[in-house]
């Protein structure tokens, strides 16, 4: 017997209502990385207050008329204030607008979605949070290099590369951070990565722990350098590796030869097996 069933139904999507502010992340860069609120909210919103890290490609999906105002926020440059931005997203709600706050990666990882959102509760403005593929687990995927493998780690750190005043952050305790997590992932790290890589390796991890910087992740200006922990902050200096950077620490940047996106299917192969003949001995 055929069957009449009838075919799934398209999901209803929420919409920006007038007076409230979406508060969005827009991804690592790549368009095709946004989630369907994310893309639902673009083609609604009367206003998309944005910031650095959202990549021009992103913004061509707004509504046609759609009012674009840039509010990043990028270290050493002059930027808008927090509490600039907080006050310009409940003008524009009280105004009647549908508002769309886009923030790269996720707007809750080192994101300020954090101190945005508490804004908009304390001024009784109506907000949704829609979250999105932070730079830490889109960016590695794309460039064949997972968070987590059995064979490496079973747990990652993720920490900001600066403090407030944009220095090392050495209000954390580094010696914990060197002997936990097998992989640390730094946002915002090339200014001070230097000065990273040496505490770490004074805090007991080595220097010749494998790194990767991922400059400009998921987009068409995307460069990675690999190298030493110890060499990673001069190899990114003769490499001309920009902001924004990720940099990850550890064993499981050996598997990106095996699952680099740009390799051939051979080179992959090769790599597969020459990191399971290394791990059998590794095993004993």
């Amino acid at each position: 017997m055929d069957d009449v069933s009838s075919p799934p139904r398209r999901p209803a999507l929420p919409t920006i209502e007038p007076g409230s502010v979406w508060l969005v992340g827009a991804g690592p860069g790549d368009p095709g990385l946004l989630t369907l609120h994310a893309a639902n909210a673009l083609a609604a919103a009367d206003c998309v207050v944005y910031d650095a890290l959202v990549s021009p490609e992103i913004l061509a999906l707004a509504r046609p008329g759609a009012a674009l105002e840039y509010a990043g926020k990028r270290g050493g440059k002059p930027s808008a204030s927090q509490p600039d931005i907080c006050g310009r997203l409940i003008r524009l709600a009280r105004q009647g607008q549908r508002v769309l706050r886009l923030k790269g990666g996720d707007p809750f990882v080192f994101g300020r979605g954090g101190e945005e959102a508490l804004a908009l509760a304390a001024a009784r403005i109506p907000f949704r949070l829609v979250p999105g593929v932070t730079a830490a687990a889109g960016g590695l995927a794309a460039a064949g290099i997972p968070m987590t493998h059995r064979t490496t780690n079973s747990a990652v750190t993720l920490l900001t590369g600066h403090d407030a005043a944009g220095g090392v952050p050495d209000a954390l305790d580094w010696q914990a951070i060197a002997q936990g997590a097998p992989v640390l992932i730094f946002y915002m790290a090339l200014r001070q990565l230097d000065a990273i890589a040496q505490r770490l390796t004074r805090s007991g991890l080595s220097g010749e722990t494998p790194a990767a910087l991922i400059s400009h992740a998921t987009t068409g200006a995307e460069r990675i350098v690999e190298a030493p922990l110890a060499e990673a902050a001069a190899a990114a200096e003769r490499a001309g590796i920009e902001a924004p950077c990720l940099v990850v620490v550890g064993d499981v940047v050996r598997l990106r030869r095996a699952l680099d996106p740009a390799a051939t299917v051979e080179a992959r192969a090769e790599a597969a097996e020459a990191l399971a003949r290394h791990w059998r001995r590794a095993a004993g």
